[in-house]
């Protein structure tokens, strides 16, 4: 841990993110959380250095990735909610060559430069340093702070694009580093007990209830839209979501509308090309509920891998909260809500197709209410009340 002079200035909190706050979904946890934490500490955000460098064969929309990225790096330190004048936002210039030794070295040391020169001009002391991403691991020992915190939301090195085994190797120095580790999934810290020894907290996603309530209009764009409709909102990428099990819902099912909302990496055109398939991308958080409130079943239609298995996706709570039925594939942090009977856990293609029908067979009001008290306490100010006792030890 390296210290530097920072009389005088205000603690604060660091967030290493794994979203860029100008181009991904403010839906994240990563942002949702830190949004709470602004309102009793200074935050500054830090928007996600990666974990590989875009390479055509490998990556897709390549030129695109990096255009957003330089763009969002043009920004540097912007306060973007009037609101929160303590919530900061640091676009960092970085090298994108995670894999090489100097690359990262050279890294480290530029990033932990214009975060401490952040940090001075928000009059803030970098106490809690959190991290999400791994490649950020060597900027923050270049960091003054006093608590170093692992928010272990996924295995990274489980991410098909990512150099793997570098990636790993973070991970490994960060469980072993980290003062507080925070996992979303209990499968992945019972997996991981034995080396973070006594430091792992369960600490849950939440929602947000007043943005993502039953109540209100839906959205005008699915008006020529008929019922009924299974939908899905989030990133559409090919390696978390199972497009061909989507397909399969669509071609079965041709009374039944799937409505897809949210941009995203995989190749849609399969879907694209059938009648009762409606694509309406990217849309800003604000936008999503209202599409949520049109749907007659939400959708989480993931595929079985490791990626996956250690997932937790927010999702889950905001169709809770929308008051809709809930069908997925089977991962273990579903397994808790499908015991509760708010969601439907499935195995195969068939048992999903199944699910959906049930789901589409009672009015759509039928158990609403109950879905919705399900998360009714899983807000994101109780989770930030739980982060800050977790990290410091005393709630704001």
């Amino acid at each position: 841990m390296v210290r530097g002079d920072t009389r005088g200035a205000e603690p604060g909190h660091v967030c290493f993110a794994a979203q860029d706050w100008w181009y991904h979904s403010r839906a994240h946890s990563d942002v949702q959380l830190m949004l709470h934490v602004a309102r009793h500490r200074p935050v500054l955000f830090v928007n996600s250095i990666g974990m590989r460098m875009p390479l055509p064969g490998r990556s897709s929309k390549v030129l695109r990735r990096l255009l957003r990225k330089a763009r969002s790096m043009a920004r540097s330190l912007a306060f973007p909610v009037p609101e929160l004048p303590r919530f900061a936002v640091l676009s960092p210039v970085v090298l994108p060559f995670y894999g090489w030794p100097t690359a990262r070295a050279v890294n480290a040391r530029l990033v932990a430069f214009q975060v401490r020169r952040a940090a001075r001009k928000m009059g803030m002391r970098p106490d809690v340093v959190t991290v999400t991403v791994p490649t950020a691991v060597d900027a923050v020992r270049r960091l003054p702070h006093r608590t170093l915190v692992y928010n272990r939301s996924d295995r990274h090195s489980a991410f098909p694009e990512a150099d793997q085994a570098a990636i790993a190797g973070l991970e490994q120095r960060l469980l072993r580093e980290a003062a507080v580790v925070l996992y979303v999934s209990r499968e992945l810290l019972a997996a991981e007990e034995d080396v973070t020894d006594g430091r792992a907290v369960f600490l849950d996603h939440g929602v947000d209830l007043d943005r993502f309530t039953p109540d209100g209009p839906e959205a005008a764009e699915l008006s020529g839209v008929p019922h009924p409709r299974a939908g899905f909102f989030g990133a559409l990428d090919d390696f978390v979501v199972d497009l061909a099990l989507l397909e399969r819902l669509a071609k079965e099912r041709p009374d039944t509308h799937l409505v897809l909302v949210g941009g995203g990496d995989a190749d849609l055109s399969g879907l694209a090309a059938l009648p009762n398939v409606h694509l309406f991308g990217f849309q800003p958080h604000e936008a999503v509920p209202a599409f949520g409130r049109g749907f007659d079943v939400g959708l989480m239609p993931w595929h079985d891998n490791d990626w996956v298995r250690h997932c937790n996706p927010v999702k889950l709570k905001e169709y809770l909260a929308l008051g809709l039925p809930v069908v997925s594939t089977d991962f273990p942090e579903l397994r808790r809500y499908a015991e509760a009977g708010v969601a439907a856990a499935s195995t195969d293609a068939e048992s999903f197709l199944a699910a959906v029908d049930r789901a589409l067979s009672v009015p759509p009001a039928q158990g609403a209410e109950e879905r919705r008290a399900f998360v009714a306490a899983d807000t994101w100010e109780a989770r930030a009340q739980e982060f800050l006792r977790a990290v410091e030890g005393t709630p704001a």
